[in-house]
């Protein structure tokens, strides 16, 4: 009897033992990544930032040895793509390259669905969304000053274009006005490009530059007069002072953010952390941003979480005052 109950239970055991072995086993941190990356870019395919995030994917995937691939979701200023990313699970296989500016610009005027201090993880910046302050090459105004005298003098006659309303580039003009006690008009278009066509068309006096600019400047159908949103003058602009150097304040700068939905597994966090900052500091993505003329600038997970609080409430305050918080947006 006592032999019988002992083969019963070894026979239990070793069926346990195969149904155990049998069931799916997850793949663990260390095997990470098995399957594709998903990055979801927020502007449209061929926008300055696609290039990057392109760029990225490609350098980082050489280091993981799975597809890395690039899916285009734009709208809101990035809004869209950073809804998305938050929305899927924290396992390290979506990620997204969004606009600052969806954290602590478009957060606060279109009231997005997520909360962008506790709804993501951020991994990385590489670079930094520079502006400018532009006219027309045969402009009589040579530097900042002359156009600042002539705004006092003739309050209100003096307008400028900008890629739209809450624009990054238009933030920086309005508060280097308000520094100034400038009265200037703003003509808001739907992109670059449009606000450097009204400029060409002479349809107003100087253009919110919104990356697209430096083509005209390095043209010379444009003048630059002052870099916006800038840590530092453009190396390939060094003549051009920044509103800093200038004696104004400029605002925090909006950079190009690699972000996770939050609550991924330390192990894997670090090894995205690991293998993208490896990715943006190879030749191969330095060269891409340099020949996009995109200022590289890294920061890491801990500079940015400890950075981001105080973003977030210099742009809060900053737009409540123009009147572009959410409630008036609607």
């Amino acid at each position: 009897m006592r032999n019988k109950r002992f083969l019963l239970a070894i026979a239990f055991l070793v069926g346990s033992l195969v149904f155990f072995f049998s069931l799916p086993i997850p793949a663990s941190s260390q095997d990470f990544p098995t399957n594709p990356i998903t990055i979801y870019c927020g502007f449209a395919a061929g926008a300055t930032t696609d290039l990057t995030a392109r760029a990225l994917a490609e350098e980082a995937q050489k280091i993981f040895g799975v597809p890395v691939v690039v899916e285009n979701k734009a709208g809101g200023g990035s809004t869209v793509a950073a809804s998305l990313v938050m929305s899927k699970k924290p396992d390290g296989y979506t990620l997204g390259v969004v606009a600052s500016s969806a954290m602590d610009i478009r957060h606060v005027m279109l009231a997005p669905p997520y909360n962008p201090a506790k709804d993501f993880t951020f991994l990385m910046t590489y670079g930094n969304y520079v502006g400018g302050i532009c006219v027309l090459k045969e402009s009589p105004f040579m530097k900042l000053k002359d156009l600042e005298e002539h705004a006092r003098k003739n309050p209100g006659t003096l307008s400028y274009s900008s890629s739209g309303i809450g624009a990054n580039q238009q933030l920086a003009v309005e508060y280097w006005a308000k520094q100034a006690k400038l009265n200037i008009k703003h003509v808001p278009f739907k992109g670059g490009a449009p606000a450097c066509t009204a400029l060409i068309g002479k349809h107003v006096d100087f253009t919110a530059g919104a990356g697209i600019h430096l083509s005209y400047v390095k043209q010379e159908i444009f003048r630059m007069l002052a870099v916006t949103s800038a840590e530092q003058r453009d190396p390939e602009f060094p003549d051009v002072p920044t509103l800093k150097d200038l004696g104004y304040q400029d605002l925090p700068p909006q950079q190009y953010l690699l972000i996770a939905p939050k609550g991924l597994p330390a192990p894997i966090s670090k090894k995205l952390e690991d293998i993208f900052r490896q990715a943006v500091h190879s030749a191969e993505f330095k060269k891409v941003m340099k020949n996009l003329s995109i200022p590289f600038s890294f920061k890491d997970r801990r500079q940015l979480e400890e950075e981001f609080p105080g973003n977030y409430k210099f742009y809060a305050d900053l737009l409540k005052e123009m009147g572009l918080e959410k409630e008036k947006t609607k």
